[in-house]
C-alpha cells in the first residue's frame, strides 16, 4: 500500500505497544512498532525475539509490549526457532489442522545476536527457504550486556572491549556488511533501512519483506544513545547523518537486482556523522586525523561498490 503516516497510525493500531522499558532515544522500539504496522490488520503474527535489549525490556513476565504471539529464544538461535515454528505451521495447514487468519513469521534480533552469535542459525534458516522475515535492529555493539564490540561495530569505535587508548585507538577491524552477506544467499528480498527519519522507507520495505514469499531479511540501523553517546533527543538527526554521509545507504535487493533508494544530492563528509557521538571523540584529537581519513575511505569505497552493483544488475 502507499504510505501515509496519518492513515497508518489511524487505521493500524500498534502491535508493539507502550509500556516497554527501552531507553529514551533508542531506535529499536521504533523498528518493532513500524515493522509490525506493515502487517495487514487481519493477519496474525508469530514474533520470535533473540535475547537482547529489545527482549529483556519488552517482555518482563507477566507483562508484555507485544500483542501478537511471542517467543523469547536464546541469544544465538532466533532464526532456527522461528524456522521450526514456520515449518510446523505449514505441516499443520497441509493436514487441515489450522484455519482462519493467515500467520506471518517475524524474528527480531540485535547485531550481537544476528551478525555474530546467531549468524549460523540465521544463514541456515535463509538457505532452507522458510517463509519468514528476519529483522536485525543494528545498534552497533552488545548494548544489553555493557557495550562490548560486535562485528557490526564500526572501525575505531570506543567500546568496553575495544577501548580507545594510546596504543590501540578503539576497534581496529572494519564493520561486517551483513546485508551483502544475506544478499549472497540469493534471497527474494533483502533491504537496508533506518529506524527513524524516513518512516516511509522503513514501512514500505517492511511490507515488501512480510508479503514476499520465502526468506527475507531487513537490516535496520537502530542507534543507541547509551552506547553511541548522543543526546536522546538527537535520534532522528543521527539517523539522518548516517544516510546523508552514506555510512548507512538505503537500498534493497529484489531477486538479485540492487536498487539504491536514496542518493544524497550533496554527500556529507563522514565527520558530520562521527562528531556528535562520544564513541568517536578520540578521533578528533590532534594527531588522529588519519582515523577520520581512513573511515572516509572505507565509506566511499563501500558506496561506490554499491552503485556499481546497482548498475550491473539493472
Amino acid at each position: 500500500m502507499a504510505y501515509n503516516l496519518k492513515e497508518v497510525v489511524a487505521n493500524k493500531p500498534a502491535r508493539f505497544t507502550a509500556g516497554h522499558r527501552m531507553c529514551a532515544g533508542c531506535g529499536a522500539p521504533v523498528v518493532g512498532r513500524m515493522v509490525l504496522r506493515a502487517l495487514k490488520e487481519d493477519d496474525h503474527a508469530v514474533i520470535c525475539n533473540a535475547t537482547g535489549c529489545m527482549e529483556v525490556s519488552t517482555f518482563i513476565y507477566p507483562y508484555t509490549a507485544w500483542t501478537d504471539s511471542f517467543i523469547h529464544t536464546a541469544f544465538e538461535n532466533a532464526g532456527a526457532t522461528l524456522s521450526g515454528v514456520e515449518a510446523a505451521y505449514r505441516a499443520m495447514k497441509r493436514q487441515n489442522k489450522l484455519s482462519g487468519k493467515d500467520t506471518k513469521f517475524i524474528a527480531f534480533g540485535g547485531d550481537g545476536g544476528t551478525y555474530d552469535i546467531g549468524l549460523q542459525s540465521l544463514s541456515g534458516a535463509m538457505e532452507r527457504g522458510h517463509d519468514m522475515v528476519y529483522v536485525c535492529y543494528d545498534n552497533g555493539a552488545y548494548m544489553n550486556t555493557g557495550i562490548q564490540r560486535s562485528s557490526a561495530t564500526p572501525r575505531f569505535a570506543d567500546t568496553t572491549t575495544s577501548p580507545a587508548g594510546k596504543v590501540i585507538p578503539g576497534k581496529m577491524q572494519s564493520r561486517k556488511d551483513l546485508a551483502q552477506v544475506m544478499a549472497a544467499h540469493h534471497l527474494p528480498y533483502v533491504a537496508q533501512t533506518i529506524a527513524v527519519n524516513n518512516f516511509k522507507d522503513l514501512y514500505e520495505k517492511s511490507e515488501k519483506a512480510i508479503y514476499t514469499e520465502g526468506p527475507c531479511f531487513l537490516n535496520v540501523l537502530a542507534p543507541c544513545p547509551r552506547g553511541w553517546g548522543y543526546a536522546t533527543e538527537d535520534l532522528m538527526q543521527i539517523n539522518k547523518l548516517a544516510v546523508e554521509t552514506c555510512y548507512w545507504p538505503l537500498y534493497e535487493v529484489i531477486n538479485g537486482k540492487y536498487i539504491v533508494n536514496y542518493k544524497p544530492a550533496k554527500k556529507l563528509p563522514i565527520e558530520e556523522f562521527l562528531k556528535p557521538q562520544k564513541r568517536f571523540k578520540h578521533m578528533f584529537k590532534p594527531g588522529n586525523e588519519w582515523m577520520i581519513e581512513e573511515f572516509q575511505k572505507e565509506v566511499d569505497n563501500r558506496w561506490e561498490e554499491l552503485l556499481k552493483l546497482e548498475e550491473a544488475t539493472k
